[in-house]
């Protein structure tokens, strides 16, 4: 394994011009023999398997391979394959303006909890029905592809809207949580903060203060919503990134400790043990 974990951009895997890549599970993984290595992107990946078995991580937490699941993962997220045996399915990737131009709310895809970067909401496991028609969908996707003019390029995105629609309402309808609510879009706008400023602020009084809220009814609406503190989403977000990048090996502990904006090293790697259960050495040791 190579000291850099490499992070592949939209270009290297021969995307059409218009910013998207359609294709059959198989010959894409012979294709991309590379992808089955630690590895990040800069794009939207979807994967849909119909027939699979193995695992996968996804930021660092493991998931098994099953027929009739997809998984759903958003630009720098890290990403790991392990297959036993033949996989069969779809792939879709699209770069992170593709909707945008489409789209009248530029942000409209975070309303999907899938595409919200949270490594936990990314597996979802189908029942056949669903799983049937989303088959269907990837099958009519891949049609487009292979007849594509530029003003069909939009059909295509009607299409994909459709997929994520058709995930979303069986999320929906098993979790019980309806996406609309003040709660959940307080929830949202906290984790956009956090995801533009975790490196430079780790205290939920001054998120609350940026959406205009005290710090308590932030920490109550996190509780109840998510059943976490807010500080304890800002720490998962700096443990995330700490990991992300322990392991690409180039850089050092000093080197993180400072990219994250501690002190010293001395407390990131206390910081660290304290909130990811291990020495960030050993965590690194474990890739390598």
């Amino acid at each position: 394994m190579s000291n850099l974990l490499p992070v592949y951009d939209i270009k290297n895997l021969h995307l059409s011009k218009e910013g998207f890549l359609v294709s059959e599970f198989e010959p894409y993984l012979k294709r991309h023999q590379k992808l089955l290595q630690p590895h990040g992107h800069s794009f939207y990946h979807i994967g849909f398997f119909t027939q699979a078995s193995g695992g996968h991580v996804i930021d660092f937490k493991k998931f098994d391979v099953l027929p009739n699941q997809i998984y759903f993962l958003t630009p720098g997220q890290f990403h790991q394959w392990d297959f036993k045996g033949k996989v069969e399915g779809y792939v879709l990737n699209f770069n992170q303006d593709f909707f945008q131009s489409f789209l009248h709310q530029a942000d409209y895809l975070e309303s999907f909890p899938f595409f919200e970067g949270d490594a936990k909401n990314s597996v979802i496991n189908l029942p056949v029905a669903v799983s049937n028609s989303l088959a269907a969908l990837f099958l009519e996707m891949l049609d487009l592809n292979d007849h594509l003019e530029r003003k069909d390029t939009d059909h295509f995105r009607v299409v994909a809207l459709k997929l994520f629609f058709t995930v979303g309402r069986f999320v929906a309808k098993k979790s019980g949580v309806k996406s609309a609510t003040v709660h959940n879009s307080l929830i949202r706008d906290f984790k956009r903060l956090i995801e533009k400023d975790f490196k430079s602020t780790r205290l939920p009084k001054d998120y609350a203060s940026a959406l205009n809220i005290t710090s308590n009814y932030l920490n109550a609406v996190c509780n109840k919503v998510l059943g976490q503190s807010a500080g304890e989403l800002i720490r998962n977000r700096v443990i995330l990134e700490s990991k992300r990048l322990l392991v690409n090996n180039t850089l050092t502990i000093s080197q993180i400790a400072y990219e994250l904006n501690f002190t010293d090293n001395a407390y990131f790697s206390k910081f660290f043990r304290k909130y990811a259960g291990i020495n960030p050495e050993d965590f690194r040791k474990s890739y390598y």
